[in-house]
């Protein structure tokens, strides 16, 4: 049973993110996070989604299923959750028919994706989109309507051990990344993938841009990246929400999940080998990844570009300019000039001087 002031604190993000209607109410009126009791976390979520499902709104229902099983499945009526939320955006994505599913073997697991744009007989540039511990591919996966726009072919995946993803996560999960590209080398141009990797995928994408260079770009954001890993004081600190996912994910009692994750740190050789541009937004208020990871990226990594939020982790007063910056940042890294680049600058620019006129001081 997860604190359920922490599961309100820290959906948030996610719900500001999928433009989830009305999420405030729905989270008024839950009381805690006992199964699917009235009441309850998983109650609330599914009651709002079923709403949206009759009023005929599949991807409004989708994303509230998907918070329903938030943070990770724990029994059957999250795992309920999960299944409702895959099931509906698969009905969703039927009106949308350059969307479709990949399954990859794994590290003796199944990565089931989403993907779209992948052609043999006109290879784009591929847009890879995973995000961190808590989110599952379908919470991304109207993403991939957009990477047509820019372009490319597109492949949204989860971390090991998130939502239908059943490889182990461990300190080779990385590796899970070239995999994919492997199996989609045939539909799209690998040799240019564009990683956006928000949270915990962000580092592993920066580890698996050090050996594979098909990766040309990481867009990261809040991403762990070596004083997470190693610092105990600040691990010791983090909010259980985070720790008991992660204990969750890796199989590892709580009690020793702190010496299991000591080797996943990034080290400074490997990030003084990058020689991709990497653009990493930080929150200067994170609860989740210490001060100590933005000062080794600035130190280190050569082509790097900040942007920073006076925020907490996942910057959910900063949603908007965030996501504009994340696509700003991808037609960069890839030297497009065009007037959608001009416009989602400009868009950009306006967004976060209109933040900061109207968020309080």
């Amino acid at each position: 049973m997860n604190d359920i002031g922490e599961l309100k604190q820290f959906v948030v993000v996610h719900a500001r993110a999928q433009r989830i209607p009305s999420y405030a109410s729905v989270l008024s009126a839950i009381e805690h996070d006992d199964g699917d009791r009235s009441g309850s976390w998983v109650d609330g979520w599914i009651r709002a989604a079923e709403r949206f499902e009759r009023s005929g709104d599949l991807l409004s229902a989708c994303r509230a299923y998907n918070l329903a099983r938030f943070p990770f499945v724990d029994g059957p009526a999250r795992a309920e959750a999960l299944r409702r939320c895959v099931d509906t955006f698969d009905r969703w994505r039927k009106d949308h028919p350059s969307i479709a599913p990949l399954a990859v073997a794994h590290d003796g697991g199944t990565v089931r994706c989403w993907t779209a744009g992948l052609s043999r007989t006109d290879r784009k540039p591929l847009l890879l989109v995973m995000a961190g511990i808590v989110t599952v591919k379908e919470q991304w996966g109207p993403v991939l309507r957009q990477a047509a726009r820019l372009g490319m072919a597109g492949l949204v995946a989860e971390l090991p051990g998130v939502g239908e993803n059943t490889a182990p996560y461990d300190e080779k999960s990385w590796r899970m990344i070239p995999a994919l590209l492997d199996a989609v080398a045939d539909g799209a141009d690998v040799s240019r993938t564009y990683a956006v990797t928000p949270s915990f995928a962000g580092h592993l994408a920066l580890r698996a841009a050090v050996d594979d260079h098909r990766i040309r770009g990481v867009v990261a954001a809040g991403a762990p990246i070596n004083a997470f890993f190693t610092d105990r004081e600040w691990f010791g600190a983090l909010p259980r929400v985070t720790v008991d996912t992660l204990a969750h994910l890796t199989g590892s009692p709580v009690a020793g999940l702190a010496d299991r994750l000591r080797p996943w740190a990034l080290t400074v050789d490997q990030l003084d080998a990058l020689d991709i541009p990497v653009a990493a937004a930080v929150s200067t208020r994170d609860e989740i990844i210490p001060p100590a990871d933005r000062d080794i990226l600035r130190r280190h990594v050569r082509q790097l570009s900040v942007l920073t939020n006076d925020d907490v982790h996942g910057a959910p007063d900063h949603v908007a300019e965030t996501q504009l910056w994340t696509v700003a940042s991808v037609l960069r890294m890839r030297a497009v000039r065009s007037p959608q680049r001009a416009v989602i600058n400009l868009a950009f620019r306006a967004a976060r001087v209109r933040g900061r006129l109207t968020r309080p001081r």
